[in-house]
C-alpha cells in the first residue's frame, strides 16, 4: 500500500510540474506577442506622427501686438515700485 502511495505522489508531483511549465510557457508566449504588438504599434504611431504632423507655425512679427512707449514707462515705474518694496529689506 505504501508503494502505491509513493507512485501516486510521484505522478502527482510530475503532473503539477508539467502543468506549471505549461502555464509559464503560455504566459511567456502571451508576453512575447504583446511585446511585438507594442513595438509594431509604437513604430506605427511614430510614423503616423512624422508623416501627418501638423506644420509647425512660427510666430510672425506682424501678428504680435505692438508695445507703446507709454506702456514701457508704466513698466519702469512698476519695476521701481517693486524694487523699493521688496529689495529694500
Amino acid at each position: 500500500m505504501d508503494t502505491i502511495k509513493i507512485i501516486l505522489a510521484a505522478i502527482g508531483v510530475i503532473a503539477v510540474v508539467i502543468i506549471a511549465i505549461w502555464l509559464i510557457g503560455i504566459i511567456s508566449a502571451i508576453l512575447w506577442v504583446g511585446l511585438w504588438i507594442g513595438l509594431i504599434a509604437a513604430i506605427g504611431y511614430g510614423g503616423y506622427k512624422l508623416l501627418f504632423a501638423k506644420e509647425k507655425t512660427t510666430a510672425k512679427l506682424e501678428e504680435k501686438t505692438p508695445i507703446a512707449i507709454a506702456d514701457l514707462k508704466d513698466t519702469d515705474r512698476a519695476l521701481e515700485e517693486y524694487k523699493r518694496k521688496y529689495l529694500s529689506e
